[in-house]
């Protein structure tokens, strides 16, 4: 049974990893894009990535779960643990620096359901983004850069333990 929540887990965390990474490996392409060509494709990542970005809080839950389950003061545990605190960095960078942008990017875009009530949630209460487009690109593309590096750590932790 735990071999088999290690390697579901480390599918899970696999997947949240590389949705950050297809956007990190997108940036040299959309830094060269005009202003009315980006803004026409920042949207189109709505409802797709929505959707599988669920993998990333199920991913938290599954290396916490995989943590209680290992025994403390083994190199396992404190690689499990690293791993949980990579891809919990990996949540909070999306919610501190991703978020609040694509609440921009989507205003314009008649949300319904879940997908408008989890683009108009913002844990930080947070008012008067910069209005310029360059700053809000760089934003969102660099904090996908960031994303990427930790789901990468992460997942690399997680396959080490996993592995030992």
């Amino acid at each position: 049974m735990l071999k088999a929540l290690q390697v579901l887990t480390v599918i899970i965390v696999a997947v949240a990893m590389a949705l950050a990474l297809a956007h990190a490996l997108e940036l040299p392409g959309k830094m060269r894009l005009s202003k009315e060509q980006y803004l026409a494709v920042q949207p189109i990542y709505y409802p797709g990535f929505t959707f599988g970005g669920a993998a990333e809080p199920l991913g938290i839950l599954m290396t916490l779960l995989l943590l209680f389950l290992t025994p403390t003061g083994t190199p396992v545990f404190g690689l499990t643990l690293a791993a949980l605190v990579a891809l919990s960095a990996m949540q909070a960078a999306y919610w501190v620096l991703t978020h609040p942008v694509n609440n921009f990017w989507l205003k314009d875009m008649e949300l319904s359901g879940s997908g408008a009530g989890f683009f108009s949630f913002d844990p930080l209460s947070r008012t008067g983004l910069p209005s310029d487009w360059k700053l809000l690109r760089n934003r969102w593309e660099l904090s996908h850069v960031v994303r990427a590096g930790l789901g990468l750590l992460s997942l690399l932790l997680l396959v080490t333990a996993v592995a030992f």
